[in-house]
């Protein structure tokens, strides 16, 4: 045998366990047959007859059959035209003689044989033979194995994708209620950190939670982004958080009564509650509303002198809502004001402290405020004059009451108005009754 047929011949391992059926009335055949194929690991097993060959399939399995074209009784042909009806996935080879053309032409057609061989044969070329038909049969198989597991991977698939809408739904459920439970355990810990400052002192218990909720009311009533609202709402729960490392004693004075040290330290609780949010990317819209929600309208708040559009809008947003409920608590003045004198207080800063289009929406939630007619005259506060009535609440430029409206200035409290203007560098109107003193001079006189 050659190199190359012996290597293909190894190609069929012993290891697999292929089984031939030899069938011949000739022992010396069988014999021949035996010799040629056992050593490169076929099982051989051997008939004398069709009838012997067809016992013996009936008992075991063959995955390929030899079988002679002349035997007595009955011929090759017959023989194998039987096996491919019982057994059709056998392969079947015929041995045939030069002089039986015509019973191998029956055979082909009745037998559908994978090949026949011409008595005497050559050995390399049999070896070959079987290999061919023994892998071709390998073929089939694994084929058949394939399709079998495309079935069923189809049928699979079909069950998946009947299920797999309803599979869809419940993932998206179970997303959805990670997602509110990861958002109501940020929520609770931004609570939990906003209460921080209110454990200071019992007048700023639920301040920070009011404060967020009429700020969220505004933000929606002038129709802001929901992202824009929550970053309104998650700001009025912390915009006292910079307040954390003030004294107990300055968290218990109300604005009005600090003195310019005092002041200037609680100045500058914005920026620390702005640095202290910064570094969770969540908050940052929150950090820059805290940061400016004690600027004016009118450019004299503070840290930064903002004016007008300048101050992000949640600033200004909440601004009036931390001024109404600072009004009603007592953190912002001597005493604590009614809701209504509160909201009175607040519409009066409009275009000053407050945001003309935020008041509006405010006054739309918490109830308008009638205008009250007032004969009235803006005076300097170099020309104020002693027995003067106060006609509007005098506020500082953080927007903290320092004198109520019908006050009776005397020589003390002119003092006191214009050392503070001179303080704090500004020209400052004072709004008195007008009793029939026109010849006073206002601030632009």
């Amino acid at each position: 045998m050659s190199e190359e047929l012996a290597v293909q011949a190894a190609a069929v391992k012993p290891g697999e366990g292929w089984r031939i059926l030899c069938v011949d009335d000739e022992p010396n055949i069988l014999s021949s047959l035996r010799r040629l194929l056992r050593p490169h690991g076929y099982q051989i097993v051997v008939a004398g007859s069709g009838a012997e060959g067809l016992q013996l399939m009936e008992g075991q399995a063959f995955d390929l059959v030899v079988s002679d074209m002349r035997m007595p009784e009955m011929d090759g042909a017959r023989f194998l035209e039987l096996v491919r009806a019982r057994w059709p996935d056998t392969v079947r080879i015929l041995l045939t003689g030069y002089a039986d053309i015509t019973s191998t032409v029956d055979a082909i057609n009745k037998g559908e044989i994978y090949r026949y061989i011409s008595k005497p044969w050559d050995d390399n070329d049999l070896l070959l033979v079987v290999r061919q038909a023994l892998e071709t049969k390998a073929l089939e198989r694994e084929k058949a194995r394939l399709e079998a597991l495309t079935a069923q991977q189809n049928e699979e698939l079909k069950d998946l994708n009947a299920n797999l809408e309803l599979k869809v739904m419940e993932r998206t459920v179970e997303l959805r209620q990670a997602n509110e439970r990861i958002k109501n355990s940020f929520l609770t810990s931004i609570k939990v950190f906003a209460n921080l400052i209110e454990l200071r002192g019992s007048t700023l218990a639920g301040h920070s939670r009011r404060v967020a909720d009429l700020s969220r009311k505004i933000a929606n009533r002038l129709g802001l982004k929901p992202a824009e609202a929550q970053d309104v709402f998650l700001a009025g729960l912390l915009h006292d958080v910079g307040k954390i490392g003030l004294p107990d004693a300055l968290l218990a004075k109300p604005v009005a009564q600090m003195n310019g040290d005092e002041l200037g330290l609680y100045r500058k609780h914005p920026v620390k509650g702005e640095q202290s949010l910064m570094p969770l990317a969540d908050l940052q819209g929150a950090a820059r509303i805290v940061r400016a929600h004690h600027e004016r309208f009118d450019g004299q708040g503070y840290p930064d002198g903002l004016a007008g559009p300048a101050i992000p809008v949640g600033a200004r947003i909440l601004a009036v809502a931390n001024d109404y409920d600072g009004l009603q608590i007592g953190v912002l003045a001597q005493r604590r004001y009614p809701e209504d004198e509160a909201r009175k207080l607040i519409a009066e800063g409009r275009g000053r402290r407050y945001d003309p289009e935020v008041l509006d929406a405010f006054l739309e939630i918490v109830g308008h405020v009638e205008p009250e007619y007032r004969a009235e005259v803006a005076v300097s506060a170099e020309h104020l004059k002693p027995g003067m009535v106060l006609s509007r609440d005098l506020m500082s430029r953080e927007g903290v009451l320092l004198l109520s409206a019908d006050y009776l200035l005397d020589e003390a409290l002119i003092r006191q108005i214009r050392t503070y203007a001179r303080t704090e560098g500004i020209l400052m109107n004072v709004f008195v009754r007008n009793t029939g003193a026109s010849n006073e001079k206002t601030a632009a006189g």
